[in-house]
């Protein structure tokens, strides 16, 4: 495979247009938008950053990383998918990571069935994201720039419909956070699962609280 081809197949893949279903998931950010503690910009580009740094952005990117590296491997496979079963501590987030990676699996086969070939099924999301790129000879790191760029994207639509801000604040968080989801990228794929953890303690309890949430738009 080429780069430009494999640059077109994580262009793709990464789209907001891939159909997973990401975009009906909030991942407890819904809850404290309800709640009043993101009420504008500079809170929206904070939540983010709380879970690019030290939330489940962060363990997800680990686990495509480990993915990647572990593509050609059915079993490890599905030790990771248990793992990340394992790390959730909201129902609805563990529901969000499965049906968006049962979605990216059968939408990948669109390319080749050896692509999604010996994936554990159910299949979390970074799990099957991770071990597609890998097998289609994209590196660790170029996976996850792409699948943060995604998750921040799918967060800041959230609060354009929710907060809400207009597009060019939505636009100017994206921007913003761009050279931090590059050398974050860099810093998570010379991890390993050894590294894995959380504090992002108060979108942990968002997560768990929105399903009691009385009016809900988002499945999580």
């Amino acid at each position: 495979m080429t780069d430009r081809l494999a640059l077109q197949r994580l262009i793709v893949w990464a789209s907001p247009a891939f159909p997973t279903g990401a975009f009906g998931y909030s991942a407890g950010l819904e809850t404290a938008i309800a709640d009043g503690r993101v009420r504008n910009r500079d809170k929206v580009q904070e939540w983010v950053c709380g879970s690019l740094f030290a939330g489940s952005m962060r363990n997800d990117a680990l686990i495509v990383a480990a993915a990647s590296n572990a593509c050609p491997e059915a079993e490890a496979l599905v030790e990771l998918a248990d793992l990340v079963d394992a790390l959730q501590c909201a129902s609805q987030r563990l529901k969000e990571l499965y049906v968006t990676g049962n979605a990216f699996v059968a939408a990948a086969r669109a390319w080749t069935p050896e692509l999604v070939a010996d994936l554990p099924s159910p299949c979390p999301y970074p799990v099957a994201f991770g071990a597609v790129c890998g097998r289609s000879g994209i590196g660790a790191c170029d996976a996850i720039v792409a699948f943060l760029t995604a998750q921040v994207q799918t967060q800041v639509s959230v609060a354009v419909r929710l907060v809400p801000i207009g597009q060019t604040q939505a636009l100017e968080i994206q921007s913003a956070l761009e050279g931090e989801i590059s050398r974050l990228a860099e810093d998570y794929a010379a991890l390993d699962l050894g590294d894995l953890g959380a504090i992002s303690i108060a979108a942990d309890i968002a997560a768990q609280r929105h399903e009691t949430l009385e009016t809900r738009i988002f499945r999580s």
